[in-house]
């Protein structure tokens, strides 16, 4: 009888050298939300163990993870005053700003990525600059700005920009911006697929940026869409962009895979906030084996084609890889 399949399962070890996808601390860049203040770790309640921080908790939150193997953040700052152009985040001496030079002096070897968006910085919480006539973000004079927060960043030191506000054009523009100002050599790992999706809801509350009318329908991508999906992310590559993203990762396996197919660029999903809060819930409930479906969850996202995974999770997985 043809017991081959069996044969390569009966042994553990047997197991582990045939095993075709592997979780390792390299995968994982950690969420870190910074805020305005001294002494401050607010945790989240749709969140549990995600905090708020001032910039001198970040600071201990970074020595913590290089502890555990973890080397690379992506910051999302909370300014103190909001309004109708983000323009903390266009300030050198803005809270993003400030708490990326503050982590590269004292941890030089951490890897700080920053989100570059403006939701979180104006005060009607979209993406960007209205268009108050179509009610959606204006795409060019946004384009502008996100040049100019992007150019910040890198002042400040930043290790490589994430931009996630999803306007036509952004990585061709972003990257005219940092060559011609001498910054040829910072990476950006675009937002390339990001979906208009309900899995945003705890994040919205952590950051403190949920939309103060509508929604970003207008320029985030249709839940529904799969060949748009993957023309987002090919013409992110062909505009420069130097690594791709899928947002949400869970519901998008299908698009995670096609995207993985059709590109030799390194590939990112990020497991966002709502996705998180469920295993949390679940683990609350005791309805599941939560440490054994988190990592099944991660490696799931390995198996469809990522190679980096953006998680809340980044410190519970590491402490289990050990």
């Amino acid at each position: 009888m043809f017991k081959r399949f069996r044969r390569l399962r009966l042994n553990h070890h047997l197991r582990d050298l045939v095993r075709e996808t592997v979780l390792t601390k390299n995968d994982f860049i950690y969420p870190l939300f910074v805020r305005e203040g001294e002494g401050i770790k607010n945790e989240i309640a749709s969140m549990p163990g995600v905090f708020q921080m001032s910039i001198d908790e970040i600071l201990k939150e970074c020595e913590a993870l290089q502890k555990l193997g973890l080397y690379a953040i992506i910051l999302f700052g909370i300014p103190e005053v909001k309004d109708s152009v983000g323009s903390d985040a266009l300030s050198d001496h803005g809270i993003i700003a400030k708490s990326i030079k503050a982590i590269k002096e004292k941890f030089p070897d951490m890897f700080v990525v920053s989100d570059l968006c403006f939701c979180e910085f104006t005060d009607h919480g979209h993406c960007g600059i209205l268009d108050m006539e179509r009610e959606t973000v204006n795409n060019d004079a946004t384009l502008e700005i996100l040049a100019k927060q992007a150019l910040v960043h890198a002042r400040a030191g930043v290790d490589m920009i994430a931009p996630s506000g999803m306007m036509d054009g952004m990585i061709e523009a972003l990257r005219v911006a940092l060559d011609s100002n001498g910054y040829e050599n910072l990476p950006i790992m675009s937002y390339s697929t990001k979906f208009a999706s309900a899995y945003y809801g705890p994040f919205r509350d952590v950051a403190e940026s949920a939309p103060s009318f509508g929604d970003r329908r207008s320029y985030q991508m249709d839940s529904a869409n799969r060949r748009e999906a993957l023309a987002e992310s090919l013409e992110d590559e062909r505009q420069g962009a130097d690594i791709l993203m899928i947002k949400p990762a869970l519901a998008y396996m299908d698009i995670i895979r096609e995207v993985r197919d059709a590109t030799s660029l390194p590939l990112a999903v990020y497991n966002v906030s709502g996705e998180y809060a469920m295993l949390q819930a679940a683990k609350k409930a005791g309805v599941i084996e939560y440490e054994k479906v988190m990592m099944e969850t991660l490696l799931g996202f390995k198996r469809a084609g990522a190679d980096i995974i953006i998680s809340y999770h980044a410190k519970e997985a590491a402490k289990l890889i050990g």
